[in-house]
C-alpha cells in the first residue's frame, strides 16, 4: 500500500514537473514575484546582520566597565529629547573631568577627550602632502587606558607633556598611512593649521562602526593643553545657551571605575558629582548623560529589533504580492487545462491526486522561486560587501526561511485553483473548449 502511494506521489510530481517544462512564460511569470520577495529577505537579511554583528563588535569595545559622560549621546536619542533640548545642555570641561576625580572615591582613571563631537576637524600637513578633514582630539596620559587602542610604534604623551604644553602628537592609522607610507615618523614635524606638532607615536586600526569605512581611524591625538592652544578652551556655557557652535565645543569624559568597586557605585558617584556642577535640584532632570557597553546594547537592540521588523512587514507584503501572481496564473491554467482535468478524471484520477498535482506545481514552481532568490540575494549582498566594503553577513536560517516562505507561499496561494481544478465536474470539462 506505502510502496502504491509513494508510486502514485511520483507519478504525480513527475506530471508536474513535465507541466511546468511545457509551459516556461507561464512558469517564469508566476515565479517572478517570490524570487522578488525572497531577494529581498536575504539581500536585506545579508547586510542588516552583517552591520548589526559588526556594530555590536564595536561596542564591546569600548570595555564593559568604562563609563562615559557626555553632553548628549545615544541615551538623549532613545529617550525622546529633540536635538535643540539636547543642545542647550551646559558643555562639559576639563573642569568636569577634575571634579569627578576629586570627588569620586570609586573612580581610577579619568580621561578627557576634547574635540571627540567633531567640532576640531583639521586637516594635517607634511612636506606638501595633506590629509583629508580628521577629528584632532585633546586628551590626558590616560587616552590608551580607557580608549582601548594600542601602539604600533613610538610612546603616548605623559603628564609632563600636558604639563608643559608641549605640541606633540600621536597619530592615527589614517593619517599615518597618508602621510607617511615608506618612512618613520618618529620625530617627524607635521604642521595642525598654523601650529607644529611633533609625532611621537602612531597607534593600531580601530574597529569600524559596523565594519563599515566610517572614519574610526580618521584622527590624532595631542595633549589637552596643546588643544586649548590650537582650538581655544570649551566654553563653560549654561544650560538654554542656542549657540550652535559653542553647542558642538563640548567634551566627553571617560571614567574607570576601581576594580574593587560596582561599577553602579561608581556611577552614582559620578553622577551625584555632575549634578552638584551642574547645580540641578532634586526635581529637575540630569543635563547629561551617563553612558556604558550595556546602556549602548540596549540602544541598539531597540533600534535593530525595529529594523528587523519592518523588514518582516516589507517582506511580508513582496511575498503576498507574488502569492496573489501565483494565485492568478494558477487560475489561469486551471482555465486552461479544464479539458486535460476532465480527461483525467474520466481514466481514473480521483479528486485529491488532481489537487495534489496542482499543489505540487505551485509549490515546486516557488520553492524553485526561493532558490533563485536566495541565489540573487546573497549575490547582491556580496557584491555590496567586495565593492564598498560594508558587512554581510549570511545566516542559514535565513536560506531556510526563504526556502520554507516560498514553499508555504506556493501552498497557500496555490489551494484555492487546487480546489476548484479537483471540484471540476468531468462530463463539463470533457465539453470545455
Amino acid at each position: 500500500m506505502a510502496a502504491l502511494r509513494a508510486g502514485l506521489l511520483g507519478e504525480i510530481v513527475g506530471m508536474s514537473i513535465d507541466t511546468l517544462r511545457t509551459n516556461k512564460m507561464r512558469s517564469a511569470l508566476t515565479v517572478l514575484g517570490v524570487v522578488i520577495g525572497i531577494t529581498s529577505i536575504v539581500g536585506m537579511t545579508s547586510l542588516i546582520r552583517g552591520f548589526d554583528e559588526s556594530l555590536r563588535d564595536s561596542i564591546r569595545t569600548l570595555g564593559p566597565n568604562t563609563i562615559y559622560v557626555q553632553k548628549f549621546g545615544a541615551l538623549s536619542v532613545s529617550s525622546g529629547a529633540s536635538f535643540l533640548e539636547v543642545l542647550k545642555r551646559p558643555n562639559l570641561t576639563i573642569d568636569d573631568a577634575r571634579a569627578i576625580a576629586r570627588d569620586s572615591p570609586s573612580v581610577d582613571i579619568v580621561d578627557v577627550w576634547l574635540g571627540a563631537t567633531g567640532s576640531s576637524q583639521s586637516r594635517m600637513h607634511y612636506a606638501g602632502q595633506r590629509t583629508k578633514p580628521l577629528a584632532i582630539m585633546g586628551t590626558t596620559e590616560n587616552f590608551a587606558g580607557v580608549s582601548f587602542v594600542d601602539l604600533v610604534v613610538g610612546r603616548f604623551f605623559t603628564s609632563n607633556d600636558i604639563e608643559h604644553r608641549r605640541q606633540v602628537v600621536v597619530l592615527g592609522q589614517t593619517p599615518f598611512q597618508s602621510l607617511f607610507p615608506n618612512v618613520d615618523p618618529i620625530g617627524k614635524k607635521v604642521r595642525i593649521g598654523r601650529h607644529e606638532f611633533t609625532v611621537v607615536g602612531v597607534v593600531g586600526k580601530r574597529p569600524s562602526p559596523g565594519g563599515f569605512d566610517m572614519g574610526a581611524d580618521d584622527f590624532a591625538v595631542i595633549p589637552y593643553t596643546a588643544h586649548e592652544k590650537v582650538y581655544g578652551k570649551v566654553p563653560r556655557t549654561r544650560a538654554g545657551n542656542t549657540n550652535f557652535s559653542a553647542g558642538f565645543r563640548t567634551a566627553m569624559i571617560a571614567v574607570v571605575p576601581r576594580e574593587d568597586v560596582n561599577r553602579a557605585v561608581a556611577m552614582r558617584e559620578v553622577e551625584q558629582t555632575m549634578r552638584i556642577r551642574h547645580n540641578l535640584k532634586l526635581d529637575q532632570p540630569n543635563d547629561f548623560d551617563l553612558l556604558t557597553q550595556d546602556a549602548m546594547m540596549k540602544v541598539w537592540d531597540q533600534i535593530s529589533q525595529a529594523t528587523f521588523l519592518a523588514l518582516v512587514v516589507i517582506s511580508s507584503i513582496a511575498l503576498m504580492v507574488g502569492g496573489i501572481g501565483v494565485m492568478a496564473i494558477m487560475m489561469i491554467s486551471v482555465t486552461e487545462r479544464t479539458r486535460e482535468i476532465g480527461v483525467r478524471k474520466a481514466l481514473g484520477a480521483r479528486r485529491r491526486e488532481i489537487l495534489w498535482q496542482f499543489l505540487i506545481e505551485a509549490a515546486f514552481l516557488t520553492s524553485f522561486g526561493g532558490v533563485l532568490g536566495i541565489l540573487l540575494g546573497s549575490a547582491i549582498g556580496l557584491s555590496i560587501h567586495w565593492i564598498s566594503g560594508f558587512p554581510v553577513s549570511l545566516p542559514w536560517w535565513s536560506f531556510a526561511i526563504g526556502i520554507g516562505f516560498s514553499a508555504g507561499v506556493g501552498i497557500f496561494f496555490g489551494l484555492f485553483p487546487a480546489i476548484k481544478a479537483s471540484r471540476l465536474d468531468p462530463i463539463e470539462a470533457l465539453r470545455y473548449e
